[in-house]
């Protein structure tokens, strides 16, 4: 049975898991860096939503909310990282992990929620127009170091 709450610092290896699906490449991070990311995250207004099984996470994302100083003080939500496994997917549970996210922005006062994909992940992009993403209202820059 599916089970749907916020990231538990128990829950941290099996997310990072989850991570080698969205990113093959990325080197697993030693258990010092991992605690200091973790305790920077508590530290700020950052909640990760996830879906678990059998005590592993099958989907999550997370979601930064920035204080702002235009539209009436009202917040804006990131939304990153969104994975499914593989295996889960069409199921209807990442989109209730994002929409978690979603829900948990409204009530934190925002008045958008942003989300970027990258330009190759098409199959995404439809995922997160389901959703009611507008992909064509903004253009994301970034700048990679």
């Amino acid at each position: 049975m599916v089970e749907y709450g916020i990231l538990m610092e128990n829950d941290i290896q099996s997310l990072l898991e989850l991570y080698r699906q969205l990113n093959p490449n990325d080197g697993m991070m030693n258990e010092a860096i991992v605690k200091k990311v973790w305790n920077n995250i508590q530290d700020r207004n950052i909640r990760y939503f996830v879906a678990r099984e059998n005590d592993r996470i099958i989907a999550s994302c997370s979601i930064c909310i920035v204080p702002n100083l235009t539209h009436g003080g009202q917040s804006i939500g990131f939304i990153e990282n969104v994975i499914t496994d593989t295996e889960y997917r069409r199921k209807g549970i990442g989109k209730t992990v994002v929409n978690n996210a979603i829900e948990y922005a409204k009530e934190q006062n925002c008045y958008k929620v942003l989300l970027q994909s990258g330009n190759q992940r098409t199959e995404a992009h439809g995922f997160y127009e389901s959703l009611g993403f507008d992909g064509k209202s903004k253009r994301a820059f970034e700048i990679r170091f």
